[in-house]
């Protein structure tokens, strides 16, 4: 396998999707952490592609109370979609620093843009402490961040699914799951995406459940994206993310889950989201989520 790739650098400044403030300081964080530096020890190229930069929650009109700041991160997401197809297009591997998780709706738009003609021919490794799966008559607080994954499903509000169906359900799999809604779980079950919970982790080992899931998402595509939300992390190392829940994935398994990405030659795109620096203690958050990103891009410990 090449081990040069050309990696495209976007980052995504929204905290609007999020119920709490200052995951649009993610990118910042992990660029003070030393990200670019990271990945090109390891080998590879960086093109710079730019910021998306959403309205200010002061200054931004929250809407309704099902998909509160609904159209701003709708164009959040059409400018996070454009720079990613940008990014592919000039054959780079795009690498998306986030910012709240409603950010996916274009980065994956966009991947499957870019591999898919009318099917969904990518698959996603979503690995979040959350499913992401909430519809807007389920939602428990109205944070579009917690409706992603259902949104890239083609379930939801029309404006930010455009109708469309950018993965399809057994190319999915959510990886450290330990805490869903009600309504989530009934549409898990619906459309037969595959949750990994902690519970099956900690049974099974996480490398087996990271190669099913690996099986999952690229049976019949092009290769998956790997969306990283940093509170699968245990909140003891990974204290810096809006919505920590006890019980997470440990150091090493997180590791271990993007080296297998790496080594798996499957990895079309990646994004890291929903670090919070205001929340973190020194930037530890920063420094473990660059390390999890070498690693997804080939740096190994032989």
């Amino acid at each position: 396998m090449d081990h040069h790739r050309d990696i495209a650098l976007i980052s995504v400044s929204i905290d609007l999707g999020a119920g709490r403030r200052g995951v649009d300081m993610g990118p910042s964080a992990l660029r003070i952490a030393g990200i670019s530096r990271e990945i090109e020890a390891i080998g590879h190229t960086i093109t710079e592609l730019g910021t998306v930069t959403a309205g200010g929650l002061e200054t931004t009109d929250a809407g309704e109370h099902e998909l509160r700041f609904l159209d701003e991160i709708v164009h959040v997401a059409d400018e996070t979609r454009r720079l990613v197809r940008e990014g592919l297009a000039r054959g780079c591997t795009p690498l998306v620093l986030g910012g709240d998780h409603s950010l996916s709706i274009g980065s994956v738009a966009a991947v499957a843009d870019h591999y898919g003609q009318r099917d969904a021919s990518v698959g996603i490794i979503w690995v979040d402490a959350h499913a992401d799966m909430n519809l807007p008559h389920t939602t428990p607080t109205g944070n579009i961040h917690g409706m992603s994954l259902a949104v890239l499903l083609g379930q939801g509000e029309p404006q930010l699914t455009s109708g469309r169906t950018c993965v399809l359900p057994e190319n999915v799999s959510v990886l450290g799951a330990r805490s869903l809604d009600a309504g989530e779980k009934r549409l898990i079950r619906e459309l037969g995406v595959r949750v990994f919970t902690m519970s099956e982790i900690d049974e099974r080992g996480v490398g087996v459940c990271m190669d099913e899931a690996m099986e999952r998402a690229t049976a019949g595509t092009s290769g998956f994206h790997l969306s990283f939300d940093v509170d699968a992390l245990d909140p003891r190392i990974a204290p810096g993310v809006g919505t920590p829940v006890r019980g997470g994935l440990t150091y090493r398994e997180g590791h271990l889950v993007c080296e297998k990405a790496w080594r798996s030659g499957k990895l079309l795109s990646l994004e890291l989201v929903e670090l919070n620096p205001v929340l973190d203690d020194r930037n530890q958050t920063a420094e473990l989520g660059v390390g999890l990103v070498a690693s997804a891009l080939g740096a190994a410990i032989l």
